[in-house]
């Protein structure tokens, strides 16, 4: 519902409120502009009384005397007959300067408030801010749903480039954009009638007053008992006019004065709603409180952002969900394939797997979990590919599978398949397809084979999972958008665990020029950090096979550590590739898989091929920040990558210390065994702030991970409430 609301009104509302922001960031600025020409006063410094008798001398044909919020005292008098408007210094009462807002800032006014429509824009405008209120709040609370809870609201961010730059701009914006939006539906409010803004006005303009001749302004008393820096409104009476008398506002109240005696005669403390309007309209207008202008105006300023932002998220979100051809109806299928996607990339992988059962014969339905029917006639298998939405939760689709499949009476006879899609750098991997598979074995579904998990989206990973599931010929190509690729030129090359069995080599790569056109165009291969991934296209494959790179942009060339796998397309044909060899590959940003910013120690845990991009952390590591590495390998006489580097480095301080394990060496150890030798510290350096970057195999990370879960757990931390916290990353293959 939530996601559904913050959708619907971003979409309706992306113009409307990008054209309020911006008219309203303008406007933010003029407060500042008249606090920095007006002249500042202490409070008792002067009196109106005094003011007014100067501005007298002044300007004969003065009527009116107001003070700004800023603290501009502006003065309306008559001369020659014509109205002339001016400011003046607050002490003296000298001219300053002309006064008249520029015809840019009215017309600026005038859109922000009606968009020039009168009293129909002013609802139009209502409504924005309305919309404008109601995605701070959804996307607050979504923003929350995803990283975990509110207490981690200001969390590290993952996903695409306009998901990340989305969120954070948001949570930057949030507080300034809520208040403005809440403030301006508060004098929508009052301007239309549904909440008091002006009070009842008890001022009796039919009073008794002497009737004498004026006495010297400077002379009255009850102005010269209010201190200049509370007024706001002064209006003088006709000179002949015997019942005119002065009209005096101040922050307290307003009041009626007898020019001839200099008594108040009359007076009205400010009314509450009045002060409470007054209040609304000084925070959404940043009059009297410039700083505030300032911040809200900038805050403002994101909104255009959220729009495009948003608007490229969702109609990516749209472009990934495939149209299904040849989709039976539920009811005919003999296979049915049910999605849980939220950004849309879990349909190709359904696609590809509806396209292979098509194409061997099959009568196939492929539709959304939340729309599981109480029967299927015909269904002989069923797979449901469940992704998991922020910390561990259902996708939009996939909300009410639980609950229906809850309804349900007795089991089907056919078995079920669960694949759950997810990103192990979330806390709570593939959650929601576990949560699936427990409720589907508590109603008594036959499962056709354990639950398996894709980490982000491999096709490596779906392919094997199809040979085993599917249980016939059927090859599942999954074939996703590649970007453009680039020739990459190998330079150099070392070798490493041929006598281990292990077949290994760093492979060092140059970097593609860029063109001066490339480079102001943003188009060519783009700057890289050590962690970031390369996608490498291999000869007779249209699928790509990623790398993470041990070296960044600042280091000048392009490194990655190969091993070669029996039957490995990718690694055989890298391993084989000798200086001079081309590639075609392209980058592919991880900025998950990156030290945090600080000063805080940092613990890098790698074996193997999982050392690269460890190793080029350390070698970005100039300002020697306090990194440990511990590296496990089979020998080290054999398999120990980047051991000159390393002890270089050791030297030079960008490595503070390391911990190696061997598997194929008297006395055989692992990481793990390292890890809880060294208990104790690792648990003063995580209690100190330490992040922690894991890179390996899947079967290493598991196992570093539960030798740290006891490591911890005497300090009520764990890898799972570190990795919520974004200081527990891994780089699992």
């Amino acid at each position: 519902m939530l996601r559904q609301l913050h959708k619907f009104s971003g979409l309706v509302a992306a113009l409307l409120v990008s054209v309020l922001a911006i008219s309203g960031a303008i406007l933010s600025v003029y407060p500042s502009l008249d606090r920095a020409g007006a002249v500042s006063i202490a409070e008792g410094q002067t009196t109106v009384g005094e003011l007014a008798g100067r501005v007298a001398e002044a300007f004969p044909g003065v009527e009116q005397i107001r003070r700004t919020a800023s603290g501009q005292i502006i003065v309306s008098h008559l001369e020659n007959d014509r109205p002339v408007t001016v400011t003046v210094d607050p002490v003296s009462g000298q001219y300053l300067g002309g006064y008249e807002r520029s015809g840019f800032e009215r017309w600026v006014k005038n859109l922000h408030r009606s968009l020039f429509l009168g009293d129909g824009g002013r609802i139009v405008t209502a409504l924005g801010a309305l919309a404008m209120l109601l995605l701070v709040l959804t996307g607050l609370q979504m923003t929350a749903r995803r990283l975990g809870g509110w207490r981690y609201l200001f969390g590290r961010v993952r996903g695409s480039r306009s998901q990340r730059l989305h969120v954070e701009m948001g949570r930057l914006a949030a507080a300034g954009l809520f208040l403005s939006a809440l403030t301006a539906l508060y004098m929508s409010a009052g301007t239309f009638g549904f909440v008091p803004s002006k009070g009842a006005n008890t001022l009796d303009p039919t009073v008794e007053l002497n009737g004498g001749p004026h006495m010297p302004v400077e002379q009255n008393s009850a102005l010269q008992e209010v201190d200049l820096s509370r007024l706001r409104e002064l209006t003088f009476p006709n000179a002949g006019d015997p019942k005119g008398t002065f009209e005096l506002k101040t922050d307290g109240g307003a009041g009626l004065i007898d020019p001839a005696t200099g008594d108040l005669v009359a007076w009205q403390d400010r009314p509450l709603p009045q002060q409470i309007y007054g209040f609304i309209r000084m925070l959404h207008t940043g009059q009297g409180l410039w700083w505030l202008g300032l911040a809200l105006g900038a805050s403002s300023l994101s909104v255009p952002a959220f729009s495009v932002t948003g608007v490229i998220v969702w109609w990516r979100s749209r472009q990934a969900r495939p149209r299904i051809a040849a989709n039976s109806t539920a009811a005919a299928a003999d296979t049915i394939i049910l999605v849980g996607s939220e950004g849309g990339s879990t349909w190709g992988f359904a696609a590809t797997l509806h396209k292979a059962l098509v194409a061997a014969g099959h009568k196939v339905h492929t539709g959304v979990m939340d729309d599981l029917a109480p029967t299927y006639p015909a269904c002989r298998r069923m797979f449901i590919f469940a992704a998991t939405y922020g910390n561990g939760e259902a996708p939009a689709n996939a909300r009410s599978f639980l609950k229906r499949l809850e309804t349900m009476g007795a089991p089907p006879t056919f078995p079920v398949a669960v694949l759950g899609f997810g990103d192990r750098q979330f806390p709570k991997f593939c959650q929601f397809s576990r949560d699936v598979e427990a409720a589907l074995a508590r109603k008594g579904w036959t499962s056709l084979m354990p639950a398996e998990t894709i980490n982000r989206q491999c096709p490596q990973e779906f392919a094997r999972w199809g040979q085993a599931a599917v249980g016939e010929e059927v090859v599942l190509d999954h074939r996703p958008a590649t970007p453009s690729t680039h020739t990459l030129t190998l330079i150099s090359r070392r070798d490493y665990g041929a006598e281990v069995q292990a077949p290994t080599a760093i492979l060092r790569f140059a970097i593609p020029q860029r063109s001066w056109l490339d480079r102001l165009s943003r188009r060519g291969w783009p700057r890289f950090h050590a962690g970031d991934l390369v996608g490498i296209v291999p000869p007779g494959s249209a699928v790509p096979r990623y790398y993470s790179l041990a070296s960044s942009t600042s280091d000048g060339f392009l490194e990655i550590c190969v091993r070669k796998h029996p039957g490995g397309l990718c690694s055989g044909y890298l391993y084989a590739l000798r200086p001079g060899d081309t590639v075609a590959g392209f980058l592919k940003p991880n900025p998950e898989f990156r030290p945090r910013r600080g000063k805080v120690p940092v613990i890098l845990i790698g074996a193997g091929t999982g050392v690269g991009p460890l190793a080029g952390t350390i070698r970005a590591n100039a300002d020697t920040r306090p990194m440990h590495l511990y590296f496990g390998g089979r020998d080290p006489q054999s398999d120990f990558l980047y051991q000159d580097e390393i002890e270089r480095w050791l030297g030079d301080k960008r490595l503070t210390s390391l911990r190696t394990a061997f598997s194929r060496v008297s006395g055989r150890s692992y990481v793990q065994d390292r890890l809880r030798d060294d208990a104790g510290r690792l648990r003063g350096m995580v209690a100190g702030g330490a992040q922690i970057m894991v890179c390996g195999g899947r079967e290493m990370a598991a196992g570093v991970m539960a030798a740290l879960a006891d490591i911890l757990a005497p300090t009520n931390l764990d890898p799972v409430v570190l990795k919520a916290q974004g200081r527990y990353v891994e780089d699992v293959f």
